[in-house]
């Protein structure tokens, strides 16, 4: 990603809103003023407690409502029980009639209700050994490779030191050798690792078989070879004839939540139906070998990952489920040339191929960021929040008086954020503009320091890191959030329908294998440089 400038307003160039492995930034301005400008600084206890009440009271509010109003108006209820009686019993005729609706009316919304959207269990990748690649390790290949000149040397030191990253991160085995062996068969080999790896884990840990998948949806932004990579999985499993298969690109790291929501919507259509959505990106194709500062960060922060999710709408597979699918919200700014714009891949000035990111890019995000949760926070938010940011809307747009705009406290609504792990500075801003506790940024930040930006299933490692810690009880709500190009943003909402324990490394369990953080989570977290 491009130029990077560090001044009082810096932003540092760890962006990672794309959906590419070579990216640009050049920003001096932070997020806009809808977010900038405002920072909750704290909830009453008192305020905290009426939130998450609020049905008692209307309840309350209602009765004295009712109360005042019988007071005044002298209202007498003489007669009022014989009254009663005759509207709930009438006449046969009219009692069997009003059945006969009633029973039409129960049918039409039994039938026409939405299916329950369940995920069963999700397995992420976790690459061999072999593949890791430390900061130092990084930054000696990239000096041994002989490409980059001494000062592209240097700007890839400076970017690397304050990226978030840690030394376990994993780089494809094309990239690793020496010199880079960057081709097509390199890439599938890349992809049918990741891929397959995380497919195994999935399916011996859920007990499904392959066959028993309807609906299978994979999204890699960057590669899309033919066969496609959907084909490719259904020719590994020897998946059943009639599975609807869908392959996903160029839609950033923010696919993976697209692909949750196709799968929703397939699922509505399709009863009893398995539906697996495989999010990966494929980085031995996309390695930038050039000089063009702006395109250089993603082979700073990008690194191998890939995520494998089971879906079901059968309502006996919620006993065994994690979690169920609340809502999705996808927001597209596509329309608007400045954010279609702000994410490009193209050539630089010697015919490399990059992704450039625009210095509105920061703007763009912001916008699509307020758009998304103006949609979502209705459907989540309590009450007395969706008032306190209707009543300043009124004041700010139609009495034209100069208030801060609200941000609600989206902490009365979620009890876990899993942010895309794009970049450290992002999640610096999202975290203070969102008025969130370290506590809440922990999974995103401890899974860019362990697995790096692993783009559309990152969400996936942060969840893992989450389940990992023991956090997760049930009917805990589970906020994700990620952003791509074109320039998109989506969420999704789960509620978790059980507790999942701690893991404990040395038990010989088979949540010890299947997770990506067994064997290092009693490490973390870790502290973080500042940078």
């Amino acid at each position: 990603m491009g130029s990077i400038e560090m001044d009082k307003e810096r932003l540092t160039a760890e962006m990672a809103f794309t959906d590419s492995s070579s990216v640009v930034i050049k920003i001096r301005r932070r997020l806009p003023d809808f977010l900038q400008s405002v920072k909750l600084k704290y909830v009453k206890l008192g305020y905290r407690y009426t939130s998450n009440h609020a049905v008692y009271v209307n309840v309350v509010a209602l009765a004295l409502f009712i109360a005042v109003a019988v007071r005044l108006t002298g209202i007498r209820f003489d007669g009022f029980s014989s009254f009663f009686w005759s509207c709930i019993c009438p006449d046969p005729a009219t009692s069997l009639a009003c059945s006969a609706l009633g029973a039409l009316l129960l049918a039409i919304y039994i039938f026409k209700r939405p299916r329950p959207v369940y995920l069963v269990d999700f397995s992420c990748y976790k690459p061999e050994d072999g593949r890791k690649i430390s900061t130092e390790g990084f930054l000696d290949m990239t000096e041994s490779t002989g490409v980059f000149e001494e000062e592209t040397v240097q700007f890839h030191k400076r970017i690397t030191k304050r990226s978030g990253l840690g030394d376990e991160t994993y780089l494809p085995a094309g990239i690793h050798s020496r010199p880079p062996n960057l081709n097509m068969k390199e890439a599938r080999l890349e992809a049918e690792t990741v891929m397959f790896g995380a497919l195994d884990a999935l399916f011996e840990k859920t007990g499904v078989r392959p066959r028993d998948v309807g609906v299978l949806i994979v999204n890699c932004s960057l590669f899309n070879p033919t066969p496609s990579l959907s084909s490719m999985i259904v020719n590994h499993y020897k998946m059943r004839g009639d599975v609807r298969s869908f392959n996903l690109g160029g839609m950033g790291c923010s696919a993976g939540l697209i692909s949750v929501d196709l799968a929703k919507d397939l699922l509505q259509a399709n009863p009893n139906t398995y539906a697996v959505v495989v999010s990966t990106e494929n980085i031995t194709l996309n390695w930038y070998f050039g000089n063009d500062r702006s395109m250089l960060l993603c082979n700073c922060i990008f690194r191998m990952g890939g995520a494998a999710v089971l879906l079901s709408n059968k309502r006996k597979d919620k006993r065994r489920s994690k979690y169920q699918l609340i809502h999705t919200v996808r927001t597209h700014k596509g329309a608007d040339n400045k954010s279609y714009n702000c994410v490009f891949q193209k050539e630089d000035d010697k015919g490399t191929v990059g992704v450039s990111l625009d210095r509105d890019l920061m703007a763009v995000a912001g916008d699509a960021l307020k758009t998304n949760i103006t949609t979502l926070g209705p459907l989540v938010l309590p009450f007395s929040e969706q008032f306190k940011f209707l009543v300043t809307l009124v004041r700010r747009k139609f009495f034209q008086m100069k208030v801060k705009p609200y941000i609600p406290d989206f902490k009365l609504a979620f009890e876990h954020f899993c942010i895309h792990a794009g970049g450290r500075a992002v999640l610096d801003e999202l975290q203070k503009n969102l008025d969130l506790a370290d506590w809440h940024m922990e999974p995103s930040r401890m899974t860019l320091h362990r697995f790096g930006n692993t783009s559309s299933s990152s969400l996936w490692y942060e969840l893992a890191y989450t389940e990992a810690k023991g956090r997760v009880l049930k009917g805990d709500r589970v906020w994700q959030i990620a952003f791509g190009s074109g320039f998109k943003c989506n969420s999704a909402v789960w509620r978790s329908l059980k507790g999942i324990p701690e893991i404990s490394v040395g038990c010989e369990t088979e949540e010890l294998d299947s997770n990506p953080w067994a064997d290092c989570i009693h490490r973390y977290p870790v502290k973080l440089p500042v940078g």
